[in-house]
């Protein structure tokens, strides 16, 4: 007897009446009509569509569809190439007011060669075989000194020696200091920050003991772009800079930079991590960011020449007709990332490294490794968190992040709820008419 897939998740379209039913176990999605969502609703699974669309199944069989997509995501996980964030210091030049790691403390002020030798011969041992990129992270990993300048020459000039790329987060300011050791490196991307405008970044992201920061970023960003670099640009958005994403937009779109063939772009929630933020009332929860970034999009639709949000499994459909895979897990975490920092440690992630209580082993000066903390990042994923079990959500939001399970809950086997039907709805609303159509944005 056929029955509703446990994975279908229905919402409404704009005009209330027309439904969208999407199923990430077989990757369909489909506009209801009224008669249609009738049917459903009374389980009338008489047309065919129900059962070859996935949304009506032999239990059983959907069990079995679950068991096979899952032991393939998991041997695709274990090929799957490894992101090694390396952290040269937990210093920075900047005074951003809503910085996680502001109160982290560094038991040293600069790392040591041996310290990169250390971190490659590592990640040669432990990772061998297997795909990987390094990427620099902080704190800010290109300081102005010319002792910061030549280890992280020395850092580069060892990632290229063992063929492998190198991607840096960087706040942006001394990126022309750097250009010539960038161009001569393996270099995948920079990651530079603007928070707007120039009077808004300015004010949200200035100089330790104050000054600006915008222009100097922006020739930056120009260096790297005319030199053939890929450029990821990030806003890392709250209700304080929201409202400059449009201008920011038609910054990017007048300076080309939308057009460069190494330009891409992020949008980053701010939100609060380990520590209290300075405006926590500032803060978004998703719902609010995307139903703010729908808003703001069809007041001003070139918003999507700089930058096209996700709403988790929208996108996709627009862009290529069809769901992503099935998310099984989404914390990266001791899997396909791992964090290293300049004082010998290993930690899971970006959102652990540096916090004491985090550390997972060391590389340096001997390896040492906490194999029971490491196990349980491994193995979470929606069969290990009790609550995904049953969750209809679970293919889309994979659990969640394991950070921020374990702040909120005590334990990484928990999960960090997100609000995948909210969000998808706003995404759909913006993107898709009632009859399924996609919506012409002016």
């Amino acid at each position: 007897m056929l029955k509703k897939s446990k994975y279908n998740i229905i919402f409404d379209l704009e005009n209330g009446e027309s439904k969208m039913i999407a199923n990430s176990l077989y990757g369909a999605a489909d506009v209801l009509n009224s008669s249609e969502y009738g049917q459903y609703q009374t389980d009338d699974f008489s047309d065919p569509m129900w059962r070859e669309r996935g949304y009506a199944v032999v239990p059983e069989e959907e069990q079995q569809a679950f068991q096979t997509q899952y032991m393939d995501f998991i041997d695709s996980r274990d090929t799957e190439e490894i992101q090694l964030f390396f952290v040269p210091t937990y210093n920075c030049n900047f005074g951003c007011d809503y910085c996680y790691q502001s109160e982290y403390t560094s038991s040293a002020s600069v790392y040591e060669p041996a310290v990169v030798d250390a971190f490659f011969d590592y990640i040669g041992s432990e990772f061998a075989g297997r795909k990987k990129y390094c990427t620099l992270f902080g704190g800010e990993p290109l300081l102005p000194n010319e002792k910061a300048v030549q280890l992280v020459s020395y850092f580069l000039s060892k990632a290229k020696a063992h063929g492998l790329e190198t991607a840096i987060v960087t706040n942006g300011f001394h990126l022309k200091k750097y250009l010539p050791v960038l161009k001569e490196s393996l270099i995948r991307e920079v990651q530079v920050t603007l928070d707007g405008t120039r009077e808004v970044h300015n004010k949200r992201r200035p100089l330790k003991g104050g000054g600006n920061t915008f222009d100097e970023i922006v020739e930056g960003v120009d260096a790297l772009l005319n030199a053939g670099l890929s450029v990821n640009l990030r806003m890392v958005v709250d209700s304080d800079n929201i409202g400059s994403l449009a201008d920011l937009a038609a910054f990017a779109i007048d300076k080309g930079w939308t057009k460069a063939p190494g330009f891409k772009t992020q949008l980053g929630r701010n939100y609060e991590l380990h520590s209290c933020q300075k405006n926590g009332q500032a803060l978004y929860s998703r719902v609010q960011m995307y139903e703010e970034l729908k808003d703001l999009i069809e007041k001003h639709p070139h918003i999507l020449e700089f930058h096209t949000p996700s709403f988790h499994f929208v996108k996709s459909l627009r862009d290529n007709g069809e769901l992503p895979a099935a998310l099984f897990d989404s914390c990266p975490g001791c899997k396909t990332e791992w964090a290293f920092d300049y004082q010998g440690n290993i930690y899971s992630c970006t959102a652990t490294v540096g916090k004491q209580d985090e550390v997972l082993g060391t590389f340096f000066p001997h390896v040492t490794k906490h194999d029971d903390d490491i196990e349980g990042w491994q193995d979470r994923d929606i069969l290990a968190i009790e609550k995904c079990r049953d969750c209809n959500l679970a293919l889309v939001c994979g659990g969640g992040c394991g950070s921020v399970a374990k702040n909120q809950n005590g334990s990484v086997s928990t999960p960090d709820c997100r609000p995948v039907k909210e969000v998808a709805q706003t995404g759909a609303r913006l993107f898709f008419t009632p009859d399924g159509e996609l919506r012409r944005l002016k």
